[in-house]
């Protein structure tokens, strides 16, 4: 099976076919900075990261694109609120946003490019646009006739006659349901000079003119959040059509995550910020939250649902080291369970995925407990392969963080937990059950939490 992903546009399940082999071209709506990245906003990072390494596991070359929304009312608001300028607040914001993507481990995009570096590439597409009659000037604003475009509404599926831009009403439009390209300057406010005097962007013409600028006027996947939908990728496409661009092939969008049932989200003052969340777990335990349901799956974010990823996540780091410290280095290497390859060709079906891993490592523990090394070191590097495509692998550099010595410790801890278990399991087997307790108790004084399993007994270190 190939890859097939949900394509928005035709509400269906497509094969993917790039429009060059061995290639993928990919741009994600990234973040318009106006604050502290919470773990809403990442989550279509990860996603699209998932999407790029599994692309790539062949070798094949992928470009993803990622920008970053530098200027829009929000940012410029929140740095007039905080006394401080647009620009040193953007910036502040978009560093942030730097240090949780890689913070929770993505790969850095081919290309991140600022909506304020690409003014002249906008002009350009203001002028194409005004040149085949679908674009309008007044008084310095510029604006997109959607009259002119019959195929407007064909992505989101709206309607002309219902259509809402949520912009405010303004004197010159020739319909109210035409966005808005081009804002013409006001006082106090950064512009740039165009032909139609000075101004800045509308946040629809940034990434059309940024995706084209870096993938060309065709490419492969266009990705973001399911609110993007509509007016922001209606918009997108309408615009870069009408100026007689092929746009996007694909059309991708990841669900929310929600706190209560709503969208997480600044103005509902629910949000969870990546800073504070790396308080409570390590990065890979969030990433393997974030990125362990269905993409196209709402996550409702509660402290025990991030705890139970927290212990799923600890039962593969706790085979790979226990493989690593009896058998020696577990290469990344060999193939990934059929199963998980099905999955992941089925429309980056994580849930399918993570469990084709987890049945992986119950197979590799069992081999473990038999003294199968060989077995069990295969199956180590498949879980391994696996869980790098998720970008959770416990023995990645990102991740493995252990010194030398902590891992000496670790394997001495090892050997001697493992014979008082062993110990442990043959007094059950005579039945001596008094015996068998004692050295679950003695384990349980040491701050070792034994797990009586299908697989056999499992130990992980207790928390303070």
């Amino acid at each position: 099976m190939s890859l097939h992903i949900y394509d928005t546009a035709s509400r269906s399940m497509r094969e993917f076919h790039p429009q060059v082999n061995g290639t993928a071209s990919i741009y994600v709506c990234g973040a318009t900075v106006q604050g502290i990245p919470h773990i809403g906003h990442v989550r279509s990072g990860l996603n699209f990261d998932v999407l790029r390494r599994w692309l790539a596991r062949d070798g094949a070359d992928v470009t993803l694109v990622r920008n970053v929304t530098d200027i829009d009312d929000k940012i410029l608001t929140k740095a007039a609120d905080h006394g401080r300028p647009w620009w040193e607040w953007a910036y502040t914001h978009e560093r942030a946003f730097e240090e949780a993507y890689d913070a929770l481990g993505c790969l850095p995009p081919s290309y991140a490019p600022r909506a304020t570096g690409h003014v002249t590439q906008m002009v350009e597409l203001m002028q194409r646009l005004i040149d085949k009659g679908h674009a309008y000037d007044v008084d310095g604003d510029v604006y997109f006739d959607v009259r002119s475009f019959p195929e407007y509404g064909a992505l989101s599926g709206q309607k002309l006659d219902s259509v809402e831009q949520g912009e405010a009403a303004v004197r010159g439009k020739r319909d109210p349901r035409d966005f808005t390209l081009w804002k013409g300057a006001k006082p106090g406010e950064p512009s740039w000079p165009t032909p139609w005097g000075n101004g800045r962007p509308g946040w629809h013409l940034e990434c059309s003119a940024m995706a084209t600028t870096y993938l060309g006027g065709t490419f492969d996947i266009h990705g973001g959040g399911i609110d993007l939908i509509f007016p922001h990728h209606e918009n997108e496409q309408a615009q870069s059509r009408a100026a007689g661009d092929g746009f996007a092939n694909y059309w991708m969008h990841n669900y929310w995550v929600t706190f209560s049932g709503e969208k997480m989200s600044k103005s509902l003052g629910n949000t969870v910020s990546i800073p504070v969340m790396l308080e409570k777990v390590r990065a890979q335990e969030l990433r393997y939250y974030l990125v362990a349901p269905h993409y196209r799956s709402h996550i409702e974010y509660s402290e025990e649902a991030l705890q139970e990823a927290v212990t799923s996540y600890a039962r593969i780091e706790s085979f790979l080291r226990r493989v690593a410290e009896r058998v020696g280095p577990i290469e990344l290497r060999g193939d990934m369970c059929p199963d998980f390859v099905v999955a992941m060709d089925n429309d980056l079906n994580t849930p399918q995925a993570v469990a084709a891993l987890h049945n992986k490592v119950r197979h590799g523990n069992t081999a473990l407990a038999d003294g199968d090394h060989e077995t069990a070191r295969e199956a180590a590097e498949c879980v391994r392969r696996m869980a790098d495509i998720l970008g959770v692998d416990p023995l990645s550099p990102k991740w493995n963080d252990q010194s030398s010595a902590d891992l000496g410790m670790r394997q001495a801890l090892t050997t001697l937990v493992d014979r008082l278990l062993v110990e442990r399991q043959e007094a059950r087997k005579t039945r001596d059950f008094a015996r068998a307790d004692a050295l679950r108790k003695q384990l349980d004084e040491a701050g070792i939490a034994v797990e009586d399993t299908p697989d056999g007994p499992q130990w992980t270190l207790k928390d303070d």
